[in-house]
C-alpha cells in the first residue's frame, strides 16, 4: 500500500486532522486510552508562501480526557510535534513555556475545585536522540526519596503533575530494526526504509495490527489529496532554507571566534611586550 510520508508537517498534520486517528495514534504512544479530544484554541499554525504554494508548519495541541491503565480519568493537555532540524531544541522549549503560562490550561473537578492540567509531550524526531534500539523513549518525572534515593510510586499529588510533564520520544531512525510490539508495527508507517520516493512509502497493511489500520488509510488518502505532494516539495524548499541559514549562522559563528582569538592573542603580545618595556626601564632606571 503506498502512502504520503507522515514526516513531512503537511502529511502528519492531515493525518492527526482525523480526530478517530488521532485518538488512537495518541492512545497508542502514551499508553492511556483517549476517551475525548479535541483541538485546543492554542494550535499554532504558521503559513508561509513558497513558489506560489504554501507550505503548512505546525505544532498540534489537543485537550483530552484519558482513561489512565489504573481506570482513573483525567484531563490533560497533549502537545504532539515533529523535526528534523537541530535548532527545533529551542522552538520545543519556547513552545512548552507558552503552555505553562496559559491560564486556559485548566479544568474543573467534581467537586468544583479549579486544577492545572499535566502536560503531555510527544515528539516524532526524524533525526533521533543517536540512543540505539530503543524506538520510543518514555521520560517520566520519578518521585523518589533524596536520602535513600528510594522511588515513590504511589505519590501522584496534582502539584508534581502540575509542574513536570511526561514525554515520549519517537526515533524514527531505530524503527527498522524493532517490531517488539503493536504500537512498534503501528509506527512503522514512519520507516523511511520503506520509501519509493521522498514522499510515499510503500508498507504492506498486513503488518499494521488491525486496530491502527485507519492511520494507514488515512495516509493512502493523502496520496491522492490535491496539491499534497506539491505542499511537501515546498516543505523541502522551507527546510533547504533553514539548513543553509543554519550554515551561514555557523560559519560567521567560527569567524567570530577566530577573530576574537586572534584579538585575544595580539593583546597577549602586546602584553608581553610592555611588560618587556617596563622591565628595561627599570633596569636602565637602577
Amino acid at each position: 500500500m503506498l502512502i504520503a510520508n507522515p514526516l513531512y508537517d503537511v502529511v502528519f498534520k492531515y493525518m492527526m486532522e482525523d480526530n478517530k486517528v488521532a485518538k488512537k495514534f495518541i492512545s497508542a504512544i502514551i499508553g492511556e486510552q483517549v476517551k475525548e479530544l479535541r483541538f485546543a484554541p492554542q494550535e499554532y499554525v504558521v503559513q508561509l508562501p513558497l513558489r506560489q504554494q504554501t507550505s503548512t508548519v505546525c505544532r498540534m495541541d489537543f485537550v483530552a480526557r484519558v482513561q489512565t491503565t489504573a481506570g482513573e480519568y483525567r484531563s490533560v493537555m497533549i502537545e504532539v510535534q515533529k523535526a528534523n532540524l537541530s535548532t527545533d531544541v529551542v522552538r520545543f522549549r519556547q513552545y512548552l513555556g507558552k503552555q505553562y503560562q496559559n491560564i486556559e490550561n485548566t479544568y474543573v473537578d467534581e467537586r468544583n475545585n479549579l486544577h492545572a492540567m499535566q502536560i503531555y509531550c510527544i515528539f516524532v524526531l526524524g533525526d533521533g536522540l543517536k540512543i540505539p534500539d530503543v524506538p520510543v523513549l518514555e521520560v517520566t518525572p520519578e518521585v523518589k526519596d533524596r536520602v535513600t534515593g528510594k522511588p515513590l510510586s504511589s505519590i501522584k499529588t496534582a502539584f508534581i503533575k502540575s509542574l513536570h510533564h511526561r514525554s515520549w520520544i519517537v526515533q524514527v531512525p531505530e524503527l527498522p530494526a524493532r517490531r517488539r510490539d503493536d504500537v512498534e508495527r503501528m509506527l512503522s508507517i514512519f520507516d523511511q526504509s520503506n520509501r519509493t520516493t521522498r514522499y510515499i512509502l510503500n508498507i504492506r497493511e498486513e503488518e499494521v495490527p488491525a486496530q491502527y489500520r485507519d492511520i494507514v488509510r488515512r495516509l493512502q488518502q493523502a496520496v491522492s489529496t490535491p496539491d499534497m505532494q506539491a505542499n511537501m516539495e515546498a516543505e523541502d524548499f522551507l527546510l533547504e532554507a533553514f539548513r543553509i541559514q543554519e550554515r551561514q549562522a555557523q560559519m560567521q559563528l567560527e569567524e567570530a571566534k577566530k577573530a576574537i582569538e586572534e584579538k585575544d592573542k595580539a593583546l597577549e603580545e602586546s602584553r608581553k611586550i610592555i611588560e618587556d618595556l617596563e622591565r628595561r626601564l627599570k633596569e636602565k632606571n637602577l
